[in-house]
């Protein structure tokens, strides 16, 4: 089971991190698309399940955020990657701006990548 879900937690970071850029193009675009019920819904969706699939591997693994290092600087740098989003979709006030916040929110998933995969804050250094 623990490798069913973490190939899941992987699958649906690609999932998330895709939609995310998409809806960050289209957000700089100014595209009536982010408007579409689908669009809005369905990241909400594939996060709740990302997340879903983490408490699950966090469990299993006995790891925890602020006992293990790499576990905190995950669940910081996503809260980063949340905030930066949000200013890259829907409140940067210009397209600039949003394309901005937008590179810097998928820098941030890269670190989280990197944590991830090094079990390490160090990430990919």
């Amino acid at each position: 089971m623990y490798l069913i879900i973490k190939h899941s937690h992987m699958t649906l970071a690609a999932l998330s991190i895709s939609f995310f850029a998409l809806r960050a193009f289209w957000s700089v675009r100014q595209s009536t698309l982010l408007d579409k019920k689908w669009v809005r819904v369905t990241p909400h969706i594939v996060d709740t399940l990302l997340l879903a699939c983490a408490i699950y591997l966090m469990i299993t693994i006995g790891q925890y955020p602020f006992t293990d290092a790499w576990l905190t600087a995950k669940l910081f740098a996503l809260i980063a990657y949340i905030l930066l989003g949000t200013m890259a979709i829907k409140r940067g006030k210009t397209p600039t701006i949003r394309f901005v916040f937008a590179l810097a929110a998928i820098a941030v998933f890269t670190y989280i990548v990197g944590v991830a995969f090094n079990h390490s804050y160090w990430a990919w250094w």
